[in-house]
This record gives structure tokens, sequence and C-alpha cells, in this order.
């Protein structure tokens, strides 16, 4: 009897699991998708925000690229005062003018003396310096001094507003101080946008959601309410799979502890 009854009983609780376990084997989990996006994009597409042109620069595994660009953005280079900077494909050293509030600066070409030298076949290697002057010594015994030997330096003035052709770029000496002088130019820039699956996005001042519906293809969406109630579905869902894989768990192994005592010897 003690037998017959535990079969039931251990019948009963297998019913109990292996119902519980159909239920996770064939339950589809909820995955948060978008029917109608505001853009869905891949790699190499464009589309517009607003006034602004953005291309896809790469879309895979849950994250991507956005680039735009700006047409006129703004530049500036600073030339350190008694520096030297590369111009017009020439070395110049930068000198600016005396005075606390100066507005004005040269650019002094600066002369390649050793290549001069080296050039030269009656002149030595390097210049020697007598009583404080230096001298390119000729022939290997007449001195020159280095002053008339080397050629005037050119030099170039420019004045706050005047305008300086700089890497292909026609900037402006916006401003002069007796530290450094500032250039100032627009032109093209091009910037790039990271984009994460899963996270939030802003374009041009618009707050998107970004989503990717499968390795290749983002999807862009404002629809953040239908985003709120599918991750809920999701959490829900995760509970009550939870909750079924606890009721096949103890419902098998009370089953196993029952056959267990079904089977232990009575005393009586």
């Amino acid at each position: 009897m003690q037998r017959r009854a535990a079969a039931i009983y251990v019948a009963l609780f297998i019913v109990i699991g292996a119902a519980s376990y159909s239920l996770i084997a064939t339950a589809q989990t909820p995955e948060v998708e978008f029917q109608n996006p505001e853009y869905e994009l891949t790699a190499g597409d464009e589309f517009g925000v607003g006034d602004r042109t953005y291309t896809v620069s790469s879309a895979s595994d849950g994250s991507g690229e956005l680039s735009y660009t700006v047409e006129s953005a703004e530049y500036t280079a600073v030339w350190e005062n008694d520096s030297t900077v590369t111009y017009d494909g020439e070395e110049w050293r930068v000198l600016v003018e005396n005075g606390e509030d100066p507005s004005a600066f040269t650019l002094q070409e600066e002369i390649n003396e050793t290549a001069i030298l080296q050039e030269d076949p009656n002149a030595s290697g390097e210049t020697v310096e007598q009583d404080g002057e230096r001298y390119v010594v000729i022939d290997g015994s007449e001195l020159v001094a280095a002053d008339e030997y080397f050629p005037e330096p050119e030099t170039r003035t420019y004045a706050e507003g005047d305008s300086v052709e700089y890497e292909g770029n026609t900037s402006t000496v916006d401003s002069v101080t007796t530290a450094e002088v500032t250039l100032a130019w627009t032109a093209p820039r091009t910037n790039t946008v990271s984009v994460a699956g899963g996270e939030n996005v802003t374009l041009n001042g618009e707050t998107y959601f970004a989503h990717f519906a499968d390795d290749s293809t983002l999807q862009l969406t404002q629809n953040f309410e239908r985003y709120n109630a599918q991750t809920d579905d999701i959490d829900r869902f995760t509970t009550y799979k939870n909750g079924l894989w606890g009721v096949s768990i103890v419902s098998f192994l009370t089953a196993v502890f029952m056959i267990g005592f079904a089977y232990l010897p009575s005393r009586y």
C-alpha cells in the first residue's frame, strides 16, 4: 500500500515537472524589435537629421560608427614667439615685434648654413669663432665673416587681420601677443559618432535609440515607450521561466526522494 501510494505521487510530480519543462522548451523568448523605425541602415548608407547628413561608416556586431562633415569648421594654429615653423615649404623663425601690446610679427627665413657650406668645395665644413665673431674658412686659410658669406635671410611681416596662406588654407592673423601668434581659418572637418546597440545616441540635437536588427542592420528610433514595454516583457518572461525551472527541478527531486522513501525497509 505504501509503495502504491508513493507510485501515484511520483507519477503526479513527474507529470508536473514534465509539464513545466515542456513549457520552458516550447516558449519563445521575446526579443526587442521595431517594425517601423525612423531609420534602418547598413554600412555605406546616408541619411539626414535636420540639416546634417550622416554616413554609416561601419555597422557590425552590435556597434557602429557614423560620420558627418562640417563644411565651415574653425581651425587655429599657434606659433610661439622665437620658435621655428614650417611655412611655404621652408623653415622660418617667428619674431614678434617689441612692445607690451604688439600687433605684428615677422617671419625670418632660417638659413641652412650647413647645407651651404657642404655645397661650397672651397669652404670648411663649419664656422669658426674668433674674438666673438663667426667666420667661414675659405681655402684653408682665408677668413670671411659669416654675415658676409651667408645670404641675408628673407623676412615677411604680418599684422593682425592680414591673410596668410598656411597648409593650403587662407588663414587670418587672429591675434598677436608677446608670447605667440594665432592663425585662424575655416575648412571642412569630418566628425564621427560611435553607436552601440541598446543605447541612446544624439544626432544633430535629436536623441535616438540604437538597435541592431541583425549583425549588420542598424535601426534608429524615437519610440522609447515600445522599447521599455518590450524590455518589461522580457523581464517578466525571464521571471516566469526561472519559476518553471524551479517547479521542474523540485518536482523531479521530490519524485526521486519519494521513490527512495517508498523502498525503505519497514520497522514493523
